[in-house]
């Protein structure tokens, strides 16, 4: 008698089942949804900031989390477990980002770079320049760089929402635009946001990357293993006055871009493995236990199929955009409308200089840098795209969100101040998305209308061609 099962038909709720989780995948790799997430969490923050129950939003963030193990204790409050050390997860989704474009993106040739490289430096100087221009007095010109940022994930959301209309030239330059933009985030933080620094954590953090060196030089590729080696960077960089969220970033940045080599190929591996698995299934005897050796094999060959770059950015997305940026906004965009005094300059001024930065500064820097590069000739507008659509991506640019109130936490210790620039992040991310948004249609519509005119006209020469 067979001890293998035949191969029926699954029972119904099975296929129903695959059906729903098939389609919940997808749909969890969709952009515009976790863009739509992300709002969903900012909006429950400002809620409960907002309601009766708004001690309990501020206490239950700040509550410490003490861990203790014989003598050493150790304990952070819960803002700063999500601020400093899970938001390192979302630096180094950004870190490998950015070390893919720089091998076979669009920062991977200087001449396609150009462009969007001289919008993200426009749209950095310009907002900053803004807000300056406001803020000029000593205690407020730490938040010159909050207005700087874009927020990727509610940028795309917008463009996702506005259809498959948009050239794929728009989505691309929005994508290479903010992806700079995080470059400059990342190099704002270092510089201008970090402490004195304290050498001896630099010690433990070249230590790190020694290792991490070391482990890729000897073939180890399972990205687990990296996790001490990274976390042993965190600590270097937390001692040494830097935000620890950079360690994120070096680790990304030093993931290889190309499978590791092996004796033979991942597919003939992974053949090899699946003929072994079915000798090994149709045996009469078999033990399932054989099984192992083969199977480890083929997770190995599936492994190396992908360069660790793409492979660990596939794994960390829905992690990060479903679980770290949401927590993050959660905890940071709690911003109680009564706590704000306006009546106060500061404050009042703090709030309209991030705003205007945002949605007029940033657009305006945009749009200025890609023309001016056009007109120097350093590069040219892609095929597909034109200056309406640089407009649109400006309007979208000036969603900051999630780095914008990043960068507002390391630049303001007043709590005033830093609900004042929280406030002003908010307000103009929502006017930016909502201009972006109504521009979007209007370039659908037109770009609808351009390629009608274009069809009649083709329609008619063709007849004109008939009739001769």
């Amino acid at each position: 008698m067979s001890r293998h099962p035949t191969h029926a038909a699954p029972p119904p709720a099975q296929l129903v089942a695959e059906r729903v989780f098939s389609a919940l995948e997808r749909f969890l790799h969709v952009e515009a949804v976790s863009g739509i997430v992300l709002l969903i969490a900012a909006a429950a923050a400002l809620l409960w900031a907002n309601s009766p129950a708004a001690d309990s939003y501020h206490h239950f963030w700040h509550a410490p989390l003490t861990i203790s193990v014989g003598g050493y204790v150790l304990s952070q409050p819960l803002h700063f477990i999500i601020n400093d050390a899970l938001m390192t997860v979302f630096f180094l989704v950004v870190g490998l980002e950015i070390r893919r474009e720089m091998h076979e993106g669009a920062l991977s040739d200087m001449r396609a770079a150009a462009l969007p490289l001289a919008a993200a430096l426009g749209g950095v100087v310009v907002p900053a320049l803004v807000y300056l221009a406001m803020n000029s007095a000593p205690g407020l010109r730490a938040g010159w760089a909050i207005p700087t940022a874009t927020d990727i994930a509610f940028a795309v959301g917008v463009l996702a929402l506005l259809g498959r209309s948009i050239p794929s030239a728009v989505r691309v330059f929005l994508l290479a635009l903010a992806i700079i933009d995080d470059i400059v985030a990342v190099i704002v933080i270092a510089l201008f946001y970090s402490g004195g620094l304290d050498y001896s954590g630099l010690v433990i953090a070249g230590f790190a990357i020694l290792l991490v060196l070391g482990m890729q030089q000897i073939g180890i590729s399972s990205a687990y293993a990296y996790v001490i080696p990274g976390a042993v960077m965190w600590l270097g960089l937390l001692k040494t006055g830097a935000h620890p969220t950079l360690a994120g970033v070096v680790l990304g940045l030093m993931t290889p871009t190309v499978p590791l080599r092996t004796r033979e190929r991942p597919v003939d591996t992974a053949a090899r493995a699946l003929n072994d698995i079915d000798h090994r299934t149709q045996a009469p005897h078999s033990d399932p236990r054989e099984l192992i050796e083969p199977l480890k094999q083929l997770r190995t060959a599936q492994r190396e199929l992908l360069p660790p770059v793409v492979r660990v950015q596939i794994a960390l997305h829905p992690w990060v955009a479903y679980g770290v940026m949401p927590l993050f906004a959660l905890a940071n965009a709690g911003v109680s409308l009564a706590g704000i005094d306006l009546d106060t300059a500061p404050s009042r001024n703090v709030v309209l200089g991030v705003t205007l930065a945002l949605v007029f500064g940033k657009p305006i820097g945009i749009f200025l840098g890609s023309w001016l590069a056009v007109r120097i000739g350093w590069c040219h507008l892609p095929v597909g795209m034109s200056w309406r659509g640089v407009t649109l991506v400006g309007c979208l640019g000036g969603i900051g969100f999630t780095m914008s109130i990043f960068i507002a936490n390391l630049a303001f210790r007043d709590e005033q101040l830093l609900l004042a620039a929280k406030s002003g992040v908010l307000l103009a991310s929502l006017a930016a998305g909502i201009i972006g948004l109504c521009l979007g249609r209007l370039y659908v519509r037109r770009a609808g209308r351009t390629d009608s005119e274009h069809e009649d006209v083709s329609m008619s020469s063709a007849t004109r061609e008939q009739l001769r």
